[in-house]
């Protein structure tokens, strides 16, 4: 086992960061940077293309009856993570500035992750079948749902986020590839599946020139001058606060409405999760070139905090299942 794996890191975070650093010290300006930008909204397109034809409609109809467990999770993300990020203004300006406070309430406002929440929910034991039609329908609800949100938390602070605009950019260069890559899916839904590796690949190479082409422009505007060391800090510090609030809410949550085991691991790692994949191409939709480093700044930390930790858990919670089935089989 590598260094890598016993620390939980996950190694699309290294080449990130990695990213990062090659914008620092060399942006794209002039021609490159109009030329990026081009080639950034055409992988977009294509992710999101791909995105929709990867979505199986068996998967989410197999799911859609265990609605009580989909209200709480769509709950924990689109109102209970809202609801703390507003509270972080507690926080402003005595522990952290208002550029981060604004990423935090981006995270916040977006929807959960698909791969790693099915993942840990199949790791841990957890109902797949109702964690693959939450997460599926939280990354669909959150193209539209999104916008709205930021524009309204954007709104209480002041901001000026033009949100039918930003709908509109939404439908135009994000929903509209999904609803066509899904319809094609009965065309090349065999191929897709075939080749999971290589449109993952592709997958991650589109986030990886939208955060290049994101930090270029940031760096230009000097990014580095507004976010310092003990910004970062901070955003690692409140990473881990928000998640454990949000685990714990979750946990107790569904215990209290009645939830087993298995349907409580759905709910803690379905509502807990914010997506990296939807995030990235949407701030760069939504925000101007040169705001949208210091934007996905704290999505990207908290991404790998989400990681970490929810491995960790997904191990407890395997082997409290272990026991529980083991026990039920000697009975």
């Amino acid at each position: 086992m590598s260094w890598l794996q016993r620390l939980r890191i996950d190694k699309f975070l290294l080449v990130l960061l990695m990213v990062v650093l090659l914008a620092s010290l060399f942006p794209c300006e002039g021609i490159w940077q109009t030329f990026f930008e081009h080639l950034t909204t055409a992988a977009i397109a294509l992710l999101f293309f791909m995105h929709g034809a990867k979505l199986s409609r068996e998967a989410i109809i197999a799911g859609m009856s265990h609605w009580k467990l989909h209200l709480v999770v769509f709950l924990s993300t689109f109102a209970l993570f809202p609801l703390l990020g507003l509270s972080m203004n507690l926080l402003v300006p005595g522990l952290m500035t208002p550029t981060v406070y604004l990423g935090f309430l981006y995270l916040c406002a977006l929807p959960a992750t698909v791969q790693s929440a099915i993942a840990f929910t199949s790791a841990a034991g957890g109902n797949v079948a109702a964690a693959i039609c939450s997460a599926s329908a939280s990354s669909i609800l959150g193209v539209f749902l999104s916008p709205l949100l930021v524009g309204a938390l954007m709104h209480t602070q002041g901001g000026n986020t033009d949100v039918l605009h930003a709908i509109g950019a939404i439908i135009l260069q994000l929903m509209v590839p999904f609803v066509i890559g899904h319809l094609a899916r009965p065309l090349i839904g065999k191929w897709i599946d075939r080749h999971r590796k290589l449109i993952n690949l592709t997958d991650r190479s589109s986030i990886l020139l939208v955060v290049y082409t994101a930090f270029s422009a940031a760096v230009v505007e000097g990014i580095w001058h507004t976010i310092d060391g003990w910004s970062l800090l901070t955003i690692l510090v409140m990473s881990l606060v928000l998640l454990t609030v949000i685990l714990i809410i979750n946990t107790y949550a569904a215990r209290w409405l009645g939830f087993d085991t298995a349907d409580e691991i759905t709910i803690v790692f379905c509502g807990s999760k914010k997506s990296l994949a939807n995030g990235i191409p949407m701030a760069n939709v939504l925000f101007p070139a040169a705001a949208v480093g210091a934007m996905v700044l704290p999505l990207m930390i908290f991404h790998q905090v989400q990681l970490m930790v929810c491995a960790v858990l997904a191990q407890r919670y395997a082997r409290k299942t272990a026991q529980q089935h083991a026990a039920a089989v000697t009975k």
